[in-house]
Protein backbone atom coordinates (compact mmCIF):
# COMPACT_ATOMS: atom_id res chain seq x y z
CA UNK A 1 0.00 0.00 0.00
CA UNK A 2 2.54 2.47 0.93
CA UNK A 3 4.52 1.49 -2.52
CA UNK A 4 1.28 2.25 -4.34
CA UNK A 5 0.46 5.81 -2.28
CA UNK A 6 4.62 6.66 -3.38
CA UNK A 7 3.99 5.39 -7.02
CA UNK A 8 0.43 7.87 -6.71
CA UNK A 9 1.86 10.94 -5.58
CA UNK A 10 4.85 10.89 -8.03
CA UNK A 11 2.83 10.71 -11.03
CA UNK A 12 0.14 13.13 -9.29
CA UNK A 13 3.48 15.73 -9.18
CA UNK A 14 4.82 14.67 -12.75
CA UNK A 15 0.94 15.23 -13.93
CA UNK A 16 0.71 18.43 -12.17
CA UNK A 17 4.34 19.85 -13.60
CA UNK A 18 3.04 18.50 -16.86
CA UNK A 19 -0.15 20.25 -17.42
CA UNK A 20 1.40 23.61 -15.45
CA UNK A 21 4.26 23.75 -18.67
CA UNK A 22 1.26 22.64 -21.01
CA UNK A 23 -0.49 25.91 -19.87
CA UNK A 24 2.00 28.03 -19.36
CA UNK A 25 3.16 27.37 -22.93
CA UNK A 26 -0.62 28.23 -24.03
CA UNK A 27 -0.21 31.52 -22.49
CA UNK A 28 2.86 32.55 -23.78
CA UNK A 29 2.12 31.52 -27.44
CA UNK A 30 -0.83 34.11 -26.78
CA UNK A 31 1.99 36.53 -26.13
CA UNK A 32 4.19 35.91 -28.54
CA UNK A 33 4.87 37.50 -32.02
CA UNK A 34 4.37 35.90 -35.21
CA UNK A 35 7.77 34.60 -35.70
CA UNK A 36 10.37 31.51 -34.86
CA UNK A 37 9.03 31.31 -30.89
CA UNK A 38 5.27 31.55 -31.88
CA UNK A 39 5.63 28.57 -34.44
CA UNK A 40 7.31 26.79 -31.35
CA UNK A 41 4.37 27.82 -29.10
CA UNK A 42 2.40 26.57 -31.47
CA UNK A 43 3.06 22.71 -31.09
CA UNK A 44 1.58 21.07 -28.20
CA UNK A 45 4.64 19.21 -26.23
CA UNK A 46 3.97 15.14 -27.00
CA UNK A 47 2.07 13.26 -24.20
CA UNK A 48 3.57 12.36 -21.15
CA UNK A 49 1.93 8.41 -21.16
CA UNK A 50 3.42 7.82 -24.50
CA UNK A 51 6.61 5.71 -24.45
CA UNK A 52 10.21 6.69 -24.69
CA UNK A 53 10.77 4.61 -27.22
CA UNK A 54 8.13 6.28 -29.54
CA UNK A 55 8.90 9.82 -28.71
CA UNK A 56 10.27 12.69 -30.93
CA UNK A 57 13.33 13.89 -28.80
CA UNK A 58 15.86 16.34 -29.52
CA UNK A 59 19.35 16.35 -28.08
CA UNK A 60 21.03 19.16 -27.53
CA UNK A 61 24.22 21.00 -26.63
CA UNK A 62 25.82 24.33 -26.24
CA UNK A 63 29.25 25.30 -25.82
CA UNK A 64 28.99 29.12 -23.72
CA UNK A 65 31.94 31.66 -22.79
CA UNK A 66 30.97 30.69 -19.17
CA UNK A 67 28.12 29.33 -17.63
CA UNK A 68 25.95 32.57 -16.27
CA UNK A 69 23.23 32.99 -18.85
CA UNK A 70 22.54 36.70 -18.01
CA UNK A 71 26.16 37.51 -18.68
CA UNK A 72 28.05 34.99 -21.15
CA UNK A 73 27.11 34.39 -24.78
CA UNK A 74 26.39 30.95 -26.63
CA UNK A 75 29.09 30.04 -28.73
CA UNK A 76 27.86 26.65 -30.92
CA UNK A 77 25.00 24.83 -30.96
CA UNK A 78 24.45 21.60 -31.86
CA UNK A 79 21.79 19.08 -32.15
CA UNK A 80 20.46 15.74 -33.34
CA UNK A 81 17.32 13.74 -33.17
CA UNK A 82 16.47 10.39 -32.18
CA UNK A 83 13.75 8.27 -32.11
CA UNK A 84 12.65 4.53 -31.60
CA UNK A 85 16.32 3.47 -30.71
CA UNK A 86 17.42 4.98 -33.25
CA UNK A 87 20.08 8.80 -33.32
CA UNK A 88 19.72 10.11 -36.76
CA UNK A 89 23.09 12.12 -37.83
CA UNK A 90 20.96 12.63 -40.97
CA UNK A 91 19.31 15.36 -39.11
CA UNK A 92 21.92 16.83 -37.04
CA UNK A 93 23.19 20.31 -36.67
CA UNK A 94 26.29 22.22 -35.83
CA UNK A 95 26.53 25.90 -36.00
CA UNK A 96 29.57 28.63 -34.67
CA UNK A 97 27.71 31.46 -33.62
CA UNK A 98 28.89 34.91 -33.81
CA UNK A 99 29.91 36.73 -30.50
CA UNK A 100 30.42 40.15 -29.78
CA UNK A 101 33.37 40.04 -27.38
CA UNK A 102 36.93 38.41 -27.50
CA UNK A 103 37.28 35.22 -26.49
CA UNK A 104 39.53 34.12 -23.23
CA UNK A 105 42.54 31.76 -23.53
CA UNK A 106 41.15 29.58 -21.14
CA UNK A 107 37.93 29.07 -22.65
CA UNK A 108 39.11 28.74 -25.96
CA UNK A 109 41.32 25.76 -24.67
CA UNK A 110 38.42 23.64 -23.42
CA UNK A 111 36.42 24.34 -26.66
CA UNK A 112 38.70 25.25 -29.34
CA UNK A 113 36.43 27.78 -30.66
CA UNK A 114 38.68 31.02 -31.67
CA UNK A 115 37.45 34.71 -32.36
CA UNK A 116 38.00 34.09 -35.90
CA UNK A 117 35.70 31.53 -35.80
CA UNK A 118 33.19 33.14 -33.86
CA UNK A 119 33.67 36.47 -36.44
CA UNK A 120 32.59 34.02 -39.11
CA UNK A 121 29.78 32.36 -37.30
CA UNK A 122 26.01 32.75 -37.91
CA UNK A 123 23.48 35.51 -35.76
CA UNK A 124 22.51 34.32 -32.68
CA UNK A 125 19.23 34.79 -33.76
CA UNK A 126 19.86 32.31 -37.07
CA UNK A 127 21.03 29.68 -34.60
CA UNK A 128 17.84 29.84 -32.18
CA UNK A 129 15.58 29.81 -34.86
CA UNK A 130 17.51 26.74 -36.42
CA UNK A 131 16.65 24.72 -32.93
CA UNK A 132 13.34 26.32 -32.45
CA UNK A 133 12.55 24.71 -35.63
CA UNK A 134 13.69 21.88 -35.00
CA UNK A 135 12.52 21.21 -31.62
CA UNK A 136 9.00 22.31 -31.78
CA UNK A 137 6.88 18.87 -30.52
CA UNK A 138 9.59 17.05 -29.38
CA UNK A 139 11.33 16.58 -26.18
CA UNK A 140 14.82 18.33 -25.34
CA UNK A 141 17.31 16.08 -24.31
CA UNK A 142 20.19 17.63 -22.66
CA UNK A 143 22.98 16.72 -19.68
CA UNK A 144 23.13 19.21 -17.12
CA UNK A 145 19.93 21.46 -18.07
CA UNK A 146 21.06 24.62 -16.40
CA UNK A 147 23.05 25.23 -19.17
CA UNK A 148 21.18 24.76 -22.32
CA UNK A 149 17.87 25.61 -20.42
CA UNK A 150 18.60 28.75 -18.91
CA UNK A 151 20.76 29.85 -21.86
CA UNK A 152 17.91 29.36 -24.45
CA UNK A 153 15.87 30.67 -22.39
CA UNK A 154 18.01 33.75 -21.94
CA UNK A 155 18.07 33.93 -25.56
CA UNK A 156 14.58 34.28 -26.25
CA UNK A 157 14.02 36.65 -24.07
CA UNK A 158 16.79 38.62 -25.71
CA UNK A 159 15.38 38.23 -28.78
CA UNK A 160 11.53 37.81 -28.67
CA UNK A 161 10.73 39.56 -25.32
CA UNK A 162 9.94 36.22 -23.89
CA UNK A 163 11.55 33.20 -22.09
CA UNK A 164 9.77 29.82 -23.10
CA UNK A 165 9.18 26.67 -21.29
CA UNK A 166 10.73 23.29 -22.79
CA UNK A 167 9.86 19.42 -21.58
CA UNK A 168 13.47 18.20 -20.70
CA UNK A 169 15.33 14.87 -19.96
CA UNK A 170 18.24 15.45 -18.62
CA UNK A 171 20.85 11.82 -18.47
CA UNK A 172 22.87 13.35 -15.81
CA UNK A 173 19.76 13.06 -13.74
CA UNK A 174 19.01 10.35 -14.71
CA UNK A 175 22.28 8.59 -13.82
CA UNK A 176 22.34 10.48 -10.30
CA UNK A 177 18.70 8.85 -9.25
CA UNK A 178 20.31 5.51 -10.18
CA UNK A 179 23.20 6.02 -8.33
CA UNK A 180 21.48 7.60 -5.27
CA UNK A 181 19.14 4.42 -5.58
CA UNK A 182 21.80 2.29 -5.09
CA UNK A 183 22.87 3.59 -1.74
CA UNK A 184 26.76 3.40 -1.94
CA UNK A 185 29.59 6.48 -1.85
CA UNK A 186 30.17 8.22 -5.89
CA UNK A 187 32.42 11.12 -6.51
CA UNK A 188 29.60 13.80 -8.02
CA UNK A 189 32.80 13.94 -10.96
CA UNK A 190 31.30 10.17 -11.83
CA UNK A 191 28.36 12.63 -13.03
CA UNK A 192 30.07 13.91 -16.07
CA UNK A 193 29.25 12.86 -19.74
CA UNK A 194 32.48 11.48 -20.29
CA UNK A 195 32.82 9.35 -17.03
CA UNK A 196 28.84 7.96 -17.31
CA UNK A 197 30.16 6.63 -21.05
CA UNK A 198 32.57 5.32 -19.54
CA UNK A 199 31.05 3.49 -16.81
CA UNK A 200 28.87 2.13 -20.00
CA UNK A 201 31.70 1.18 -21.56
CA UNK A 202 30.75 3.74 -24.88
CA UNK A 203 34.03 5.06 -26.52
CA UNK A 204 35.52 8.12 -26.31
CA UNK A 205 34.56 10.92 -28.50
CA UNK A 206 35.54 14.67 -29.02
CA UNK A 207 34.40 16.47 -26.01
CA UNK A 208 33.00 20.07 -25.89
CA UNK A 209 31.83 20.08 -29.43
CA UNK A 210 28.70 21.40 -29.24
CA UNK A 211 27.38 18.04 -31.84
CA UNK A 212 29.56 15.74 -30.89
CA UNK A 213 28.19 16.08 -27.07
CA UNK A 214 24.77 16.03 -28.17
CA UNK A 215 25.39 12.51 -29.72
CA UNK A 216 27.39 11.63 -26.95
CA UNK A 217 24.21 12.45 -24.73
CA UNK A 218 21.97 10.63 -26.90
CA UNK A 219 24.05 7.76 -26.62
CA UNK A 220 24.25 7.31 -23.03
CA UNK A 221 20.36 8.45 -22.72
CA UNK A 222 19.99 4.97 -24.78
CA UNK A 223 22.83 3.22 -22.42
CA UNK A 224 21.07 4.11 -19.35
CA UNK A 225 17.57 2.86 -20.79
CA UNK A 226 19.27 -0.54 -21.24
CA UNK A 227 20.15 -0.89 -17.92
CA UNK A 228 15.84 -1.06 -17.40
CA UNK A 229 14.46 -5.08 -18.19
CA UNK A 230 12.11 -3.58 -20.44
CA UNK A 231 13.50 -0.18 -22.32
CA UNK A 232 11.14 0.07 -25.03
CA UNK A 233 8.78 0.10 -22.70
CA UNK A 234 9.44 2.89 -20.75
CA UNK A 235 7.08 5.52 -20.54
CA UNK A 236 8.12 9.00 -21.57
CA UNK A 237 7.23 10.59 -17.78
CA UNK A 238 9.52 7.83 -15.73
CA UNK A 239 12.26 10.48 -17.54
CA UNK A 240 11.42 14.06 -17.70
CA UNK A 241 12.68 17.20 -15.95
CA UNK A 242 10.10 17.54 -12.93
CA UNK A 243 11.74 21.03 -12.14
Amino acid sequence: MLFDRRNRAVLKSVLKHYFSLQAKRERLLKKARPGPLRDFLAVPFPPIDQLLFDTQILSVDFETTGFNAHRDQILSIGFTSMQRGQISLANSYHQVIKTSVPLLDNNVAVHSITDRETQSGISLAQGVEALLEALAGKVMLVHYAQIERTFLQQACYRLYGIAPVFLMIDTLLIAKKRKDKASTYYDPSELRLESLRAEHQLPAHHAHNALNDAVATAELLLAEAALRSKPKKIVLDKYLLRS
